[in-house]
């Protein structure tokens, strides 16, 4: 029976799928930020050592990233409301897995199986929205609260692993994601709307899955080595070596693939390309934000878990104020090709300002306006690059094209992760070495060292950012403007197909 009332303006059910949508997407978000805090907790529990403990968050993020392409076409496929449902049910039940965990390796398989349900959902998440948001001003209203939601996630996680952690018991940042999934599930069972393909079903690009997933794993786990190990490593570059041949011999299998799991014209439009590239730039850059500013308030300045999550409260909340003034006023007039460039332009000063930060310096006075200004950059970079990226993409692609905003994310926060995290080691080392004899204000001192050193490179990543931005993204006159083309049907191949209920 075909059903058109879920794709038009009058349904009213599309901000209580917003609603749901936002919500997985903070489950996902959350998940990464909430096991850090409770890691050194799990570790006496469990007992397991200091070189087995990186584990726990790479096997998470290996299966993410490896699968997010692979779970995008899924949905393509299979339809985005039952994706969107096994999603939140397989990370339920492997967040449930995890927090019942009574040994290190139940743990490690538990987070791997929350990348995987977390690599379907997230971008299903993004396709719903995408699908189900077509009038300019109500899509760049949703993808305002969507890019708020992506990009203070973390920090909110931040504030509730503490709590949980510090009060309730490690365990149970594991656990709060089963009461979310129960929520999501429910309400999507009434509200996300059952959008199917017409038309035969295309076979999954089996070669092309295995080429891509391969690619992105070794380009993770490359990153993640070097991070636990060094750069020098040979494991590091081999992987990263491997990643390379595999994305080469992967775009030239797309290029003849009859059904192909990734079209090049989704990544080779120029908007899109250009959004992608600036969503992986602010990854990598905003690493540094919530690593190295969540340890100088812990260790400089003696924050308990609770405080430094409250400390980064009022950036959430300029990143949320932002989005809003951005995707509902400044972008529909002005475009990405203006705000993206001046977000990363904000991000390299807020950088900059943290490179400032001393032993002696304090919360009000220096911390929080470079948080306030780096909320306001993010607000302005996101949302607008995410509805640019999954913009006028055929109907039918819209899950895999949102799984390469997730992707580019993924593959920036473990470039970030890598990078930043060795020059700051570096930074300091060298800090101590120039310093003899040691002392432990020396070494104090050597940290907030270091953590300058990576807020400078990531001044230097939003800066290379605002350039290529501003060169890549088209002017308005060259091509649709967000707001026309949003109201245009998402499909680059003819009409949208109809809405099948099953």
């Amino acid at each position: 029976m075909l059903d058109n009332s879920s794709t038009t303006p009058a349904n009213s059910r599309r901000w209580w799928t917003l609603a749901i949508v936002a919500l997985a997407q903070l489950m996902v978000v959350l998940d990464s930020t909430v096991v850090n805090i409770a890691l050194p907790s799990a570790q006496a529990d469990l007992g397991f050592s200091n070189g087995d403990r990186q584990w726990i968050i790479t096997a998470y993020s290996l299966a993410f990233g490896s699968l997010l392409l692979l779970g995008g076409r899924i949905s393509d496929l299979i339809g985005r409301k039952r994706a969107f449902v096994i999603g939140l049910v397989g990370f339920a039940l492997a967040s449930a897995l995890g927090g019942a965990a009574g040994t290190f390796g139940l743990l490690v398989g538990a987070r791997a199986l929350q990348g995987a349900f977390g690599a379907l959902l997230a971008p299903t998440a993004l396709a719903v929205l995408t699908t189900t948001f077509t009038v300019p001003r109500e899509r760049a209203r949703a993808f305002g609260i969507f890019g708020a939601i992506a990009g203070g996630g973390g920090a909110i996680g931040l504030l509730l692993g503490g709590y949980l952690t510090q009060d309730v018991g490690w365990r149970w940042n594991l656990y709060i994601n089963v009461a979310i999934a129960i929520i999501a599930i429910a309400g999507a069972a009434f509200v996300v709307p059952p959008i199917a393909r017409s038309g035969p079903r295309p076979k999954l690009d089996i070669p092309g899955t295995i080429l891509v997933s391969a690619a992105l794993f070794a380009l993770v786990y490359g990153f993640s080595n070097a991070e636990s190990d060094s750069w020098g490593s040979p494991l590091t570059w081999g992987m990263l070596t491997a990643s390379g041949i595999l994305l080469i011999a992967f775009v030239l299998w797309q290029r003849r693939a009859a059904h192909p799991l990734l079209p090049l014209s989704i990544v080779l439009d120029r908007n899109r390309g250009a959004a992608y590239a600036s969503i992986l730039i602010a990854g990598a850059s905003m690493f540094g934000i919530f690593l190295f500013v969540t340890y100088y308030l812990q260790t400089s300045l003696k924050f308990t878990p609770i405080n430094t999550g409250l400390a980064f409260l009022p950036m959430i909340g300029m990143l949320v104020l932002a989005a809003q003034l951005g995707t509902n006023i400044l972008v529909p007039r002005f475009g990405p090709k203006i705000l993206v460039p001046i977000g990363m332009s904000l991000g390299t000063v807020g950088m900059l300002m943290l490179t400032r930060l001393e032993l002696t310096s304090s919360y009000a006075a220096d911390v929080l306006p470079a948080l306030l200004v780096l909320g306001a950059a993010m607000g302005t970079i996101m949302p607008a690059s995410m509805q640019t990226a999954t913009l006028g993409v055929d109907r039918h692609f819209a899950g895999v094209a949102s799984a390469m905003t997730n992707t580019s994310q993924q593959v920036g926060g473990s470039i970030g992760t890598a990078l930043l995290n060795t020059l700051a080691a570096t930074a300091a080392t060298d800090y101590v070495a120039s310093h003899l004899p040691p002392t432990s204000t020396v070494a104090a001192e050597a940290a907030v060292h270091g953590y300058a050193a990576a807020y400078g490179w990531g001044a230097g990543f939003f800066a290379f950012g605002a350039v290529l931005a501003a060169l890549l993204f088209r002017r308005r006159s060259q091509g649709l403007s967000l707001a026309h083309a949003a109201a245009a049907p998402a499909t680059t191949a003819g009409e949208p197909e109809p809405v099948i209920a099953h």
